[in-house]
C-alpha cells in the first residue's frame, strides 16, 4: 500500500506519479458516471479533489463515502482540468474507514452559525473555520516560544493550584477535596481547611506573574505560557472562566524597556502569522472579515503611540465635548473601557497604542508607584477591535512601599510573605506583561467572539466535554 501523504503536501506534488490520501469527505456531487469528492484532512485549509469513475466501484461502497466519512484513497495524481486546483487525484482504490449517517451528522453543507456550532463544539474543528483558526492557534503557540527561545529566555512552569490571589479580586476557583456535603468546621463554626488535601484554602491561578517574578530575579528573564482561571460571572465575547497566558518576566527591565519588548513581540507575532498562516488567514479575511490582512499587516508595520493615561483622558473628554457619546464615563481616575481604548486607537491615533502611567487605585498592589504618588508605571498595550491586549508594569522593587502598598489595601500578607522576600533579600529593578493568547488569536483571526478561538469555551453554565 502506498504511503500516506498528506493534503497540504500532495498540493505541491508533481503529477504523474500514484499516492494515497486519507482524510474526511467535504462534499460528493457528480453525475451517474463520475464523483467528485472534496477531501481534507485537516493539514490546510484546501481540499484535494478525488475523481472517481463510478463505473469502476462498486455502488454499495460509493454509497457509503458521504459527507463527513473518513476514508482512504489511492489513485493518480494527475494535473487538473478544471480550475480551484492544479492536481488531482484519479482515484483507483477507496476504502471507508468511517461512515456518516448524511442525515444526523451535525455539520450540514448549509451555513451554520457560530452559535450553533458551540453547541457541537466536539465537531466544530472539521469545518473550514475552525479549522483554519486551529491551526492558527498552533502556529501563535509555536512562535511564541520561537521568539522567547532566541532572546534567551528561561521558559517557567508556574503552579496551576495556588494559594495566593494575584489579582486581589477574589474571583478564583477554589481546589479541594472535603466532602461538600459534611463540611469540617472550627470552633469559630469556619471551614476547616486544615483538613483540606493542601491544609490550607487553595485555589486556581489567575496569573503565574507572582511566581515568574520569583524566576526572573533568579535566573534574569523567564516566561510563562499556561491556562489560568477566572470565577467572573461574565458573558461577553471578550471573557472566557480558563484561558491561556503568556507572561514574561525580567529583571533589570524598567518600564521603557517593558514597552519596547511589549512592542516587539506583538510584531513578531504579527508577522509569523502573516508569513506562516497565509491560506488560512487569507480565507478568514476572505469569509469574515476582509480587512483583516490590511489590519495585521498595518499592525506589523507601524511604530505604536506612547501615551500617558493623563494625556488619553483629555482626548477622550474632548471627543466628548465635541460629540463623541460613550456608554461608560469618563474622568481621571476612572479604568477605561473597551470602548474608550479603541476610540484612542481606531478613531483618534489610527494605530496600536500603549498607555502608561495609570493611577495607582485601579491598578494592581505590585506596581511600581510614580514620584508623584498617585500613578504607576502600568502599561496597556491597546489594539483596533480588541481594546486591552497586553497589561503590565514595571514592579515596585521597594520593600517598604511594597508593604505599605498592601497594608493600604487591607491585602493579607499571610501568603505573600514568600513574595515579599524577593524585596528583602536582594531587590532589584524589573517588569514583565500579560498577554492573553486568545485575545491575540481574536486579533490575529478577526472572529469576534472570544469562545471561537479557543477548542472547548468554559463559560458560565458551561463546562461541557
Amino acid at each position: 500500500m502506498e504511503k500516506r501523504i498528506k493534503v497540504k503536501d500532495l498540493l505541491k506534488c508533481e503529477a504523474g506519479q500514484k499516492v494515497t490520501a486519507k482524510g474526511w469527505v467535504r462534499t460528493k456531487r457528480g453525475n451517474k458516471n463520475v464523483a467528485f469528492i472534496a477531501l481534507n484532512d485537516g493539514s490546510t485549509i484546501n481540499n484535494i479533489q478525488i475523481v472517481v469513475d463510478k463505473t469502476a466501484f462498486d455502488e454499495a461502497l460509493l454509497a457509503k463515502v458521504t459527507t463527513g466519512a473518513g476514508i482512504r484513497v489511492t489513485g493518480d495524481l494527475v494535473e487538473s482540468v478544471g480550475s480551484g486546483q492544479r492536481v488531482e487525484i484519479q482515484a483507483s482504490e477507496i476504502e471507508v474507514y468511517g461512515e456518516c449517517d448524511p442525515v444526523r451528522y451535525p455539520l450540514q453543507k448549509k451555513d451554520t452559525s457560530f452559535e450553533y456550532l458551540r453547541t457541537v463544539a466536539h465537531m466544530r474543528p472539521r469545518t473550514n473555520t475552525f479549522g483554519a483558526i486551529l491551526r492558527v492557534r498552533n502556529a501563535m503557540a509555536f512562535a511564541i516560544h520561537k521568539f522567547f527561545n532566541e532572546k534567551g529566555f528561561v521558559y517557567l512552569h508556574t503552579p496551576l493550584i495556588t494559594a495566593s490571589d494575584c489579582e486581589g479580586a477574589g474571583q478564583m476557583f477554589k481546589v479541594t477535596t472535603l466532602d461538600l456535603e459534611n463540611l469540617p468546621r472550627n470552633k469559630k463554626g469556619e471551614v476547616d481547611y486544615t483538613k483540606d488535601f493542601f491544609g490550607k484554602e487553595t485555589s486556581l491561578t489567575v496569573s503565574g506573574q507572582l511566581e515568574g517574578e520569583l524566576g526572573a530575579t533568579a535566573l534574569g528573564e523567564i516566561y510563562t505560557f499556561g491556562p489560568t482561571f477566572r470565577a467572573e460571572n461574565s458573558n461577553t465575547p471578550r471573557h472566557l472562566a480558563e484561558f491561556w497566558m503568556i507572561e514574561p518576566e525580567m529583571a533589570f527591565y524598567d518600564i521603557r524597556d517593558n514597552m519596547d519588548l511589549a512592542e516587539e513581540f506583538i510584531k513578531y507575532l504579527v508577522k509569523y502569522a502573516l508569513d506562516n498562516c497565509h491560506d488560512d488567514i487569507q480565507f478568514l479575511n476572505d469569509r469574515y472579515d476582509n480587512e483583516l490582512i490590511s489590519r495585521l499587516e498595518g499592525v506589523a508595520d507601524t511604530e505604536f503611540v506612547r501615551l500617558p493615561y493623563t494625556e488619553g483622558i483629555k482626548i477622550l473628554e474632548e471627543a466628548m465635548a465635541n460629540g463623541t457619546t460613550f456608554e461608560y464615563p469618563v474622568g481621571w481616575g476612572t479604568d477605561l473601557q473597551s470602548e474608550h481604548e479603541r476610540y484612542l486607537v481606531e478613531q483618534h491615533f489610527k494605530k496600536p497604542v500603549i498607555l502608561t502611567d495609570y493611577p495607582k487605585d485601579i491598578k494592581a498592589f505590585y506596581m511600581k508607584q510614580n514620584e508623584d504618588g498617585k500613578t504607576v508605571r502600568a502599561m496597556d498595550v491597546l489594539f483596533p477591535k480588541i481594546g486591552e491586549i497586553i497589561g503590565g508594569s514595571e514592579r515596585e522593587a521597594s520593600l517598604e512601599k511594597l508593604e505599605n502598598r498592601i497594608d493600604e489595601l487591607g491585602m493579607s500578607r499571610r501568603g505573600l510573605e514568600w513574595y515579599i522576600d524577593t524585596r528583602r533579600f536582594g531587590s532589584v529593578p524589573h517588569s514583565g506583561f500579560g498577554l492573553g493568547f486568545e485575545r491575540l488569536l481574536l486579533f490575529v483571526t478577526g472572529m469576534s467572539n472570544i469562545r471561537d478561538v479557543i477548542p472547548f469555551p468554559r463559560t458560565p453554565k458551561n463546562a461541557e466535554y
